[in-house]
């Protein structure tokens, strides 16, 4: 952006916030985006195939129940990201999207969000011990 002579000569240039608009900067300043588009490619790659792998996941987890059939407890979103990363998945805690953790016997759906815009669902099975 083009700013005042006196503003860049003595605030941005010399505390590294800008730098001088040569040819060679801004072809530095292209290979840059173009590294970073790149990397970004492989991630969302990378990120595509792990939720097709995980889309054929099914978690079962077995909890005591009370006489009304509720759990003691709850499966929780720390409970299934430690699940799969006993299963080879690195996905972080706040991956795991549930509306309320789980507290009752039954299958549930849980979404796992994994980049922008990719996500993946898993089965998750709540039994009786």
């Amino acid at each position: 952006v083009k700013v005042a002579n006196g503003y860049g000569r003595n605030y941005l240039l010399p505390q590294k916030f800008a730098i001088l608009a040569s040819k060679g900067n801004v072809a530095k300043i292209e290979a840059i985006k173009d590294k970073a588009e790149k990397e970004r490619v492989a991630i969302m790659t990378e990120q595509k195939e792990l939720a097709e792998k995980m889309n054929d996941i099914i978690l079962t987890f077995k909890r005591k129940i009370d006489e009304n059939e509720h759990l003691y407890g709850s499966v929780s979103e720390v409970d299934v990201q430690k699940e799969l990363k006993n299963m080879g998945f690195e996905v972080s805690k706040s991956n795991v999207k549930m509306e309320k953790h789980i507290k009752e016997l039954g299958s549930f759906d849980v979404e796992i969000s994994l980049a922008s815009g990719i996500s993946s669902k898993i089965k998750v099975n709540v039994e009786k011990e």
